[in-house]
């Protein structure tokens, strides 16, 4: 029988939140009327390493994202903001990349490109982290 783990994606968490908008690469918020992207997808698309699952390894990865304005994830752009100081918990996010689905940002209701930082936390559910990457 084959393990299958899904971590915990705050996808609508951080630049996902509808109530205030996350700063620009300058630093400074947008303009008011600014939407940011919204993950759509039902289930994580994020799988937690089966022996870091059971070695509780727990961790956060800050991915940097872009997304075009028709919500797709541009592969290239994407890069690890903050590593969750394991290398296989940033693997792991970084795979899950292709899987990930969002709204397009929105301005003045216009679908717009941007770029955000997703958090993706890696959480054992017993609570305990016994590994490296907490």
């Amino acid at each position: 029988m084959r393990l299958s783990l899904t971590v915990g994606l705050a996808l609508a968490l951080g630049a996902c939140s509808r109530s205030a908008p996350p700063p620009t690469d300058s630093g400074k918020p947008p303009a008011t009327g600014f939407e940011p992207p919204v993950a759509l997808n039902a289930e994580p698309p994020v799988r937690y390493p089966v022996a870091l699952y059971e070695a509780h390894t727990e961790g956060t990865v800050v991915l940097h994202l872009f997304v075009d304005s028709t919500g797709k994830v541009v592969p290239e752009s994407t890069s690890v903001a903050e590593s969750s100081g394991s290398a296989a918990l940033d693997s792991a996010a970084l795979a899950g990349v292709p899987n990930m689905r969002f709204a397009p940002a929105r301005k003045d209701g216009v679908p717009v490109a941007t770029a955000f930082l997703q958090p993706v936390h890696f959480r054992h559910p017993s609570g305990t982290s016994m590994g490296d990457g907490s």
